[in-house]
Order: structure tokens, then sequence, then C-alpha cells
């Protein structure tokens, strides 16, 4: 079993659209399991209409809850400790003369709760989201959406890889094809480490190619093998050739130019990879370039 995680520097590049139609192509041969694991902004799920089989809650860290029924001022006390001590500025005073806590504002640290004297405030586990497994024409998929305001994506990154690893030795899959998370932070390093093959996609502009770098530099700390490709490459040639040369001087992996085409938008709507969408009208220009890079991909692992 090998795992395949595709990332981009940035978003808007169309990692996602590539990581379906490698999806698409190889679920026709082989057994995989998909992973979206760009958690903050989760959309395989929109092409790949899944039927949800398992629900389960993500909790992450803690938060302070206020219960103004225990609170000294109640009595008539004039005590403010929790408010005069939050760095956060999470409490607020309520028209009834009393405290409450900004749950979207609260860090977590427990000061509040450590030093109130009326112990009035609790540290409840905080819920950040939910997971899921789903089926899908292309195989199981594991996903997860975080709640608003919500941290610790990477945590939960963590989880939901976790999970399709456990799920695709389960059903002996052939691979693990996983849609990391674009940029650079937390989530990207959750995302990435432990691969067995990434495969960056970049865009041939300046914002492109920079993040290209600073991505390319992050996969190398790990001494993860990884590739390049360019989507849309056909808007700005000679952006396109700039990053092929910058693999060709760097030893990179260079998979492969996808021509910009109106196509993916209209697959899109329709909630079709592209590969089906170009099935359905008879027309397998996008296709070819798919099927040759995902038939590269693997043989290179």
């Amino acid at each position: 079993m090998k795992e395949i995680t595709i990332i981009s520097g940035k978003g808007g590049t169309g990692k996602t659209s590539f990581t379906l139609s490698l999806a698409n192509i190889l679920s026709k041969e082989k057994t995989i399991v998909c992973a979206d694991c760009d958690v903050d902004a989760a959309d395989m799920h929109i092409i790949m209409q899944p039927t949800v089989l398992e629900k389960h809650t993500f909790i992450s860290g803690n938060l302070a809850v206020m219960h103004k029924e225990h609170c000294s001022r109640k009595d008539g006390s004039s005590c403010s400790i929790c408010y005069d001590l939050c760095r956060f500025d999470s409490i607020r005073k309520t028209a009834d003369d009393f405290f409450e806590i900004d749950s979207g504002t609260c860090e977590g640290c427990k000061v509040c709760v450590s030093q109130c004297p009326s112990k009035a405030i609790s540290f409840p586990e905080r819920k950040c989201g939910e997971w899921y497994i789903s089926k899908t024409r292309f195989g199981t998929l594991v996903h997860a959406a975080l709640d608003i305001h919500a941290e610790n994506s990477g945590k939960l990154v963590t989880t939901v890889r976790k999970e399709a690893k456990k799920i695709a030795n389960e059903q002996n899959a052939d691979y693990i094809i996983v849609d990391g998370s674009p940029g650079t932070g937390c989530p990207v390093i959750a995302s990435v480490t432990g691969s067995d093959q990434v495969i960056i996609v970049t865009e041939p502009t300046v914002s492109g190619m920079h993040d290209l770098l600073r991505v390319a530099k992050l996969v190398k700390h790990f001494s993860i093998p990884f590739s390049v490709i360019v989507n849309k490459g056909s808007i700005n040639t000679e952006k396109t050739t700039e990053i092929k040369t910058w693999c060709t001087e760097n030893n990179i992996r260079f998979l492969g130019i996808i021509p910009f085409s109106h196509t993916v938008t209209k697959a899109q709507i329709e909630t079709k990879t592209i590969i089906e969408y170009e099935e359905d009208k008879n027309n397998k220009d996008l296709t070819h370039v798919l099927q040759e890079i995902a038939k590269d991909i693997i043989i290179s692992m």
C-alpha cells in the first residue's frame, strides 16, 4: 500500500481537481481510500457525493464556561478577578452586571478557572468539528469539517490520515490518496509526514512560483520524494518554462503540464471529475494528459 499526498504552496492552483481526477483514474483498476486533509476548507465531498457511514465528534482542547448562578456578584460582591486577568479580552461585562465568556476569542489558558474564588467557571472539553467515514463511487472517503472559530486543524488532519490508513489496511487497498492542505503551515506538515510520495500542484504565476519554492523546501526537510505538476500551464508559458527549468536544475521530477480549460468548471458544475465529464462528452483532451501523469506517478513509486 502506498500513500500519495497532493499539496500546493497556495490555494486555487487546482490541487483538489487533480486529486479527484487521480482518484478517478486509479479506482478503475485499483482499490483506493481517499482522505480529504484540507480540513479548513474541505471540498472533495462536493464532487464525490458521499454517503456518510460514520460521524465522529472531534475534541481538541478546553473552553472556559461561566456559570453566573455560582458567581459571587449575585450576592453583591464587586469581584472582577476573571475580567481583570483575561489577557485576550474574552470576558465581558453584561447588562445585568455579571460577566460572560466569548467562546470565539477564548484561548483556553485556564487563568480565569484557576483564579475564580467562587469556582464559577468550568473548563469542559472543546468540540472543534466532526470527521466522517463515507462511501463514494471511487471508494471510501475519510473527511472532516472544522467548526467556526475552531483551531487545531493539524490534529484533525492527523486523525483523518490515521483513520484512512486503518481502513486501507482493512480493505487491503493499493493506494491512499490524500488531498493535503495548501500553504506551508502545521496542517501541511501533518498532511505530508510519512507519505510515500508527494505531488506539488502549482500554477504559472509569480505567487505560484514563490509558494512552490517554500513548500518544496518544507517537503525536502522531511526527506519525502516529491514531484511537480504545473496546472493551467497555458496561461503563462514563460512562467511554466521557468518552473520546469527550476525543477531540472534542482533534480526534481517534473510530471507534466495541464493546460487551462473551461472543462474543469463545467465538470464541477455537474459534480463530476474531469475524467467523468469528458467521457460523457466523448472528449478526452484533458483525460489523456491526466492519464499520462497518473501513469508516471505510479511508475515513480
